[in-house]
């Protein structure tokens, strides 16, 4: 899939909306938006597809709380 296909997958799109409201304050739409796309196409084919809801949130979610802490290095 596409880095487009993959931003307009119902799931990427829920859980990055759940995600923006917990990271408003700290991070834009767009780049939580842009960092569960690329979690998701980072787990493509990694994990089974009952479990790709939950690894995926898990995963942006880590993504996005240690932004900070990627950027000062």
């Amino acid at each position: 899939m596409t880095h487009d296909e993959l931003s307009t997958d119902p799931l990427v799109k829920d859980i990055a909306t759940r995600l923006a409201a917990e990271f408003g304050g700290r991070v834009s739409h767009k780049v939580v938006l842009s960092t569960v796309t690329d979690a998701r196409r980072d787990l493509e084919g990694q994990i089974v597809p009952e479990a790709i809801g939950e690894m995926l949130h898990r995963l942006a979610h880590y993504r996005l709380d240690t932004l900070p802490t990627r950027a000062s290095r």
